[in-house]
């Protein structure tokens, strides 16, 4: 898994859009939840700011539940959708939890998800590099966020941009459709 590239090998771009336009799975409405939350234009793509806000992970896990609902992933039909619902949940509580604890604190959260995969961002204020804890130690308390990205994920990454502080860190998960 990849620590350092911006995007997947040929499908996204550096910018973290996808390469073409998104392809969205419905017709749905753009519709934030939340505070700070943003409706998009195009359906395939959610937005939440944490700005002002508090209870970041509950705040961010409720503002994925939301999306999910919205592109048909919940209520889970099948144990699998299940399964890749609390998935996109823990990798979004361990994504937003590594900006709290190691990147003074995440600014914004992006969800956009075309008909393979579900893309999570987080925007965060720190210089630091995530990378999972090696070796895993399974019995030790904490430092198993990325770990655990690492292993639920298709793949993930940091974007840093030229001149600006903080970075984003992301991940693609397989989508439910």
């Amino acid at each position: 898994m990849s620590t350092t590239r911006p995007c997947s090998p040929g499908d996204r771009s550096p910018g973290g859009g996808a390469a073409g336009p998104v392809e969205p799975v419905g017709g749905d409405a753009a519709d934030g939840a939340g505070q700070g939350a943003e409706p998009s234009g195009d359906s395939g793509t959610r937005r939440l700011s944490f700005a002002g806000a508090s209870g970041l992970v509950p705040l961010a896990r409720d503002f994925t539940r939301e999306a999910l609902r919205a592109w048909g992933w919940m209520p889970s039909s099948s144990a699998d959708q299940r399964a890749a619902s609390e998935d996109v949940l823990l990798v979004v509580s361990e994504l937003v939890t590594n900006a709290c604890l190691h990147a003074e604190g995440p600014e914004e959260m992006v969800l956009r998800r075309d008909r393979k995969v579900l893309r999570v961002e987080v925007r965060d204020r720190g210089a630091g590099q995530p990378s999972p804890r090696t070796p895993h130690q399974a019995g030790r308390p904490g430092g198993h966020g990325m770990f655990i990205v690492q292993r639920l994920c298709l793949d993930w990454g940091v974007v840093r941009l030229p001149g600006v502080s903080g970075k984003t860190v992301w991940a693609e998960l397989q989508g439910a459709g």
